[in-house]
């Protein structure tokens, strides 16, 4: 939230100066504005205390555990960092046991004051979730789109956070992101069970599906490679009841594709919250509010890249389903940036719609498609990284799916990186390789030890260009550009706050990268990444483009 001062107020001036980093939740509680003196008080979050506190005020603690695949992990550097000053309040270390515990979180002020916690140990990723919320509900959350700015109007939450203004980036762009523990810190608000999960690859929360690529076009592509979970021997189960099962995903899918007219974004989301059995063909009493539109990893988990017109695997029991452009709930941006944009597929052959022209939130008209269930098939979808709600029922509001880890890749040292989310790992050279699509299968099947910056040992025949699914795990769509964001580096300007290595290095900006999979539609072309974007475009295979390869 943002308050407004007088430009002759020097405590306007002062919380100003501490205005530096984009997630600021409240503006700094300044002791001259704490009682009196100078400035009065201000309450810029709902709920927040106006009144002056008399004596010393109480304070809130916060405890927790750190696990590393369900046993103790010590050493775990945890960060207190409060919000309202934009300096690290405390920190401290998980004992043998993975405990960690604070004192002395503030309560007293004309202001709320904020917290955020989260952890850091080398060679590994964190994310929190709450002993009281397991599930982390986020029903505490709201957004204000003026200044773009998080609150919760009391209480204890997950989020991510953009974290810009105590690092410096060489490169410009969004800022290193945490997965953190949001904290209120009003009267009686302490916590117990701020807990965290630790990966390092070995245990990823997601395992990625099979494309559906049944024919090889080359040696080294999708279909050779035969990388993924394999698709259920009945994928889709009709359940008599107006809806339909994906047993590979466990999403369940409204069964009639068409129910609903196209029509623009924000009416969508609405339209599909208030579905409820009687309506569509439903009789699986289901109720308004169980049911949602589909993000765009959800989307995306439907397509079959060997199916055209639609999209979709020849036998399913969908009706209606049209040869045309379905919306995503996730929005072109999913972060603390304004967008005009939604990210949409069309089922016609399985491309991304981001022309500015079809995708347009308020003007265009596309259709609609409901989900709900949360997983429980062959595989789990992870999370398409949008955090900020644009419209009630939207990606950034429901924040399907697992979540992403923080830091996200780690960097091996030796020109490899792990993604701890997929346990995939990626030559960390993103520009060495350009070249027409055959070429660039047959140069990754030859890639190794001592070629492109690696040092890992590794032989011809180890490496392969990724399938669909695989270069598109990589998206986050809270950045507004990938690319920089991947090529980005963090130097902490707060110890003990970490400083990150960029994820790539040479990640190339407004270029194609290649997958090892054939758009079905038109065999002269493979689907490739947008660079920027990530959205998923089909490319001549003749055309020198870039790869990034995996393992």
């Amino acid at each position: 939230m943002k308050a407004n001062f007088p430009s002759s107020d020097p405590i306007g001036r002062a919380a100003r100066r501490l205005r530096g980093w984009l997630p600021v939740v409240t503006i700094a509680c300044l002791l001259s504005a704490c009682g009196g003196g100078g400035g009065g008080s201000n309450s810029p979050v709902p709920g927040g205390s106006t009144s002056t506190i008399a004596g010393a005020p109480p304070t809130n603690t916060v405890t927790g555990s750190i696990t590393f695949k369900g046993t103790p992990l010590a050493g775990v550097t945890v960060v207190a960092y409060d919000t309202n000053t934009n300096s690290v309040f405390q920190n401290t270390t998980t004992d043998a046991a993975g405990h960690y515990s604070f004192a002395g979180l503030q309560t007293g002020c004309n202001c709320v004051l904020n917290y955020q916690l989260f952890a850091a140990k080398p060679g590994y990723s964190f994310h929190p979730w709450l002993a009281s919320d397991p599930q982390s509900a986020q029903a505490g959350y709201q957004f204000d789109p003026s200044p773009q700015n998080w609150y919760v109007t009391g209480g204890t939450a997950l989020t991510r956070a953009d974290y810009n203004g105590v690092f410096t980036n060489p490169n410009g762009g969004a800022g290193i992101v945490f997965d953190v523990v949001n904290i209120m810190s009003v009267v009686g608000n302490s916590v117990v069970g701020a807990n965290f999960d630790a990966y390092d690859g070995s245990n990823p929360p997601v395992r990625l599906a099979a494309t559906g690529q049944r024919l090889s076009y080359a040696g080294g592509d999708d279909a050779a490679a035969g990388k993924g979970v394999a698709w259920p021997a009945t994928r889709f189960i009709d359940n008599q009841d107006g809806t339909v099962t994906d047993q590979l995903s466990g999403l369940v899918w409204l069964k009639n594709a068409g129910c609903f007219a196209p029509t623009a974004w924000a009416n969508a989301l609405a339209e599909v919250g208030r579905l409820a059995s009687g309506a569509c063909g439903l009789a699986d009493g289901s109720k308004a509010g169980q049911w949602r539109m589909p993000n765009a990893v959800e989307l995306e988990s439907l397509v079959d890249v060997a199916a055209m017109a639609p999209a979709l695997t020849p036998g399913h029991p969908y009706t209606d389903v049209a040869s045309g452009i379905y919306w995503t709930s996730t929005a072109y941006f999913g972060g603390q940036q304004g967008t005009t944009s939604a990210w949409a597929v069309n089922l016609a052959d399985g491309s991304y719609v981001n022309d500015s022209v079809r995708n347009l939130m308020a003007s265009s008209q596309n259709g609609v498609w409901a989900v709900r269930g949360t997983g429980g098939g062959a595989v789990q979808l992870q999370a398409s990284g949008a955090y900020v709600p644009f419209a009630p029922g939207d990606d950034g509001s429901a924040r399907k799916g697992a979540p992403l880890p923080a830091p996200r890749m780690l960097d091996n040292g030796n020109g490899t990186v792990t993604d701890t989310l997929t346990g995939l790992v990626w030559l960390k050279q993103a520009n060495c390789i350009q070249q027409p699509w055959a070429a660039a299968l047959a140069t990754v099947g030859k890639l190794a030890h001592g070629q492109c910056g690696l040092s890992d040992g590794s032989a011809a025949g180890d490496w392969r260009m990724p399938n669909r699914l695989e270069m598109l795990s990589l998206a986050d769509r809270s950045q507004n550009n990938q690319a920089l964001y991947f090529d980005e580096s963090f130097v902490s300007g707060q110890p003990p706050i970490p400083s990150q290595p960029a994820a790539f290095t040479g990640m190339v900006a407004y270029q194609y990268y290649w997958t090892s999979t054939t758009d079905a539609a038109s065999i002269d072309q493979a689907w490739t990444v947008f660079s920027c974007d990530f959205g998923v475009y089909g490319f001549p295979k003749s055309s020198a483009s870039y790869t990034l390869a995996v393992r």
